[in-house]
């Protein structure tokens, strides 16, 4: 475990910015946390985590939830949506987190959406009831906000940290 020595939050080890606050974190020793070689091979070696390895197709992003340790990884598509289930609800997010508690955290029902474009990855918050932050700084809705990995993104409450490949 990592302790932020702004907050006294207590991060998994690898972890690279507080989820409670968003300072970048320092290892116990004093060590710079690492920055991750674009080779996904190396990538997924270099990632403390507990959860699922990401799978070895074209993933260009892989979302690294940071409360259960899953690890969702996407590569069919260079734009998708962000949100939960919810009955009679005539427009589904591409990406469900419903069962990562997402109405507990107050994530609504299109909450982001998460873009590639050719000069980098971009969030948008999508107008939702709880906020999107970025590294704890909420975004402002409609406006794209590049992403860098390593990121640390706030659905209402629900943290996961950006994984870029």
């Amino acid at each position: 475990m990592i302790v932020c020595q702004n907050c006294k939050s207590q991060e998994p080890d690898g972890t690279i910015f507080c989820s409670e606050c968003g300072s970048q974190l320092t290892e116990a020793n004093g060590a710079q946390t690492q920055k991750f070689a674009n080779d996904s091979e190396e990538l997924r070696e270099a990632i403390a985590y507990t959860g699922d390895v990401p799978s070895q197709g074209n993933s260009w992003i892989s979302l690294h939830l940071l409360d259960s340790g899953k690890i969702l990884p996407f590569s069919d598509r260079k734009e998708f949506t962000l949100g939960r289930l919810s009955d009679n609800q005539p427009i589904e997010p591409d990406l469900d987190l419903s069962p990562y508690k997402a109405f507990d955290n107050g994530v609504s029902r299109l909450h982001a959406v998460i873009r590639h474009k050719e000069d980098g990855v971009v969030l948008v918050d999508v107008g939702s009831s709880n906020g999107t932050y970025i590294n704890g700084v909420r975004i402002l809705p409609n406006i794209e906000h590049p992403l860098r990995h390593g990121d640390i993104v706030a659905l209402g409450k629900l943290k996961m940290q950006i994984v870029l490949s």
